[in-house]
């Protein structure tokens, strides 16, 4: 399975779409980055309420068969990756900008420029952007059907219930 293409299915489109990209590529401009030249997913978790729970990612690489992943993650100020585990993938994400309050472990962790957080399959986490901020994940694959939400109504991985 193409798992770009899988995600890109499931990610927002249209102009709220559009503007949630626009804002995330303004912010990292501010900061002086490049963004791999990748089609930007904005994520809304199949709940359409992006400006509280969303994310907009750049893919790096997604190598299935080699086993590993690599991508930026940006979030706006208040929005939040929702709490969420992995059952196969072990990840480990690196702060480059900004500072995000991730909940790991059962417990709350601000994280800083330059932090790093390994999270191991199975952990329950999130994080909330405090201002927007900017995360790097370095990761096994990923696979959209190894996402589990604490929420239910979150349609997207081991959730779905097409």
């Amino acid at each position: 399975m193409d798992e770009l293409r899988t995600a890109l299915d499931i990610s927002m489109s249209g102009d709220e779409a559009s503007a949630a990209v626009s804002a995330a590529r303004a912010q990292i401009d501010t900061w002086g980055l490049v963004m791999p030249e990748t089609d930007p997913l904005p994520f809304d978790f199949g709940l359409g309420r992006f400006p509280e729970i969303g994310e907009v990612e750049f893919w790096i690489a997604n190598e299935v068969e080699a086993g590993y992943c690599g991508k930026f993650l940006f979030v706006q100020d208040g929005q939040t990756c929702p709490l969420h585990e992995h059952h196969e993938k072990h990840e480990t994400f690196f702060m480059v900008k900004g500072t995000v309050s991730m909940q790991y472990g059962g417990a709350e962790r601000v994280m800083t420029e330059g932090d790093v957080l390994p999270v191991a399959p199975g952990e329950l986490h999130s994080f909330t952007g405090m201002g927007p901020a900017l995360l790097l994940e370095v990761s096994k694959t990923c696979l959209v059907d190894d996402n589990y939400f604490a929420d239910p109504d979150i349609p997207i991985g081991g959730n779905y219930r097409g």
